[in-house]
């Protein structure tokens, strides 16, 4: 049996939790983070490790907010049920998705945490970016994080990415999240690395009309 995770013995994970506790509040008095990437990049672990970093910090799980008919279109859920509350130092509350049921559950509260966890593929999307304190984007290319996807979640979901692939494809071609990442998160055989993103190059109030890339510098 593989010994448990510790948190504090990744270098990469343990600074990256005193850099969120740094941040200055962005959404109200919350610090959000957003982690994203490819399906099957990585991002529930590496979320899950951060949180346990930042002493069991919330993780919002955008699979909860996403639905079948709604792959990607659930920003104004997500706006109303969790951002306008916690805007104001409330309580959210939204209601999960349950994807075996397709349907959605009873209200989940998600207190105003001084760091908070927004993990999914569309975290960085524009109309969720000003509202984030930090935006991580895990490095893994397309087509080996669609594969690990598939291999983890067997045939019996082998229809769901057949339509979940081409989705993803245009959401990023249309609301890139990549070019105004803070920082890339690369999985190493031993924990992490973590390293400068193209935010530097792509201020936030610039236009990104070139795909899943980050721009070209002269």
């Amino acid at each position: 049996m593989n010994p448990p995770f510790r948190p504090a013995r990744d270098a990469a994970v343990r600074d990256l939790a005193a850099r969120a506790r740094r941040l200055a509040p962005s959404c109200g008095p919350v610090r959000l983070v957003g982690v994203d990437g490819h399906a099957g990049s990585g991002k529930s672990t590496f979320a899950g490790q951060l949180a346990a970093a930042l002493d069991g910090a919330p993780v919002l799980r955008l699979d909860d907010i996403a639905s079948h008919d709604a792959l990607f279109d659930w920003t104004g859920r997500l706006l109303d049920q969790v951002i306008e509350p916690l805007s104001h130092g409330r309580t959210a509350h939204y209601a999960p998705y349950d994807w075996r049921d397709h349907r959605f559950g009873p209200p989940r509260p998600l207190p105003p945490a001084p760091v908070l966890l927004v993990e999914g593929v569309g975290a960085g999307r524009r109309a969720l970016r000003p509202h984030l304190a930090l935006l991580l984007w895990m490095e893994l290319p397309p087509e080996e994080a669609w594969a690990r996807g598939r291999s983890r979640d067997g045939e019996e979901q082998r229809e769901f990415w057949n339509g979940w692939v081409p989705s993803e494809r245009r959401h990023f071609a249309d609301d890139p999240s990549r070019p105004f990442a803070d920082l890339l998160v690369r999985q190493r055989d031993q924990g992490y690395e973590v390293l400068a993103g193209p935010a530097g190059i792509v201020g936030p109030d610039q236009p990104f009309t070139h795909g899943d890339e980050p721009p070209a510098v002269c």
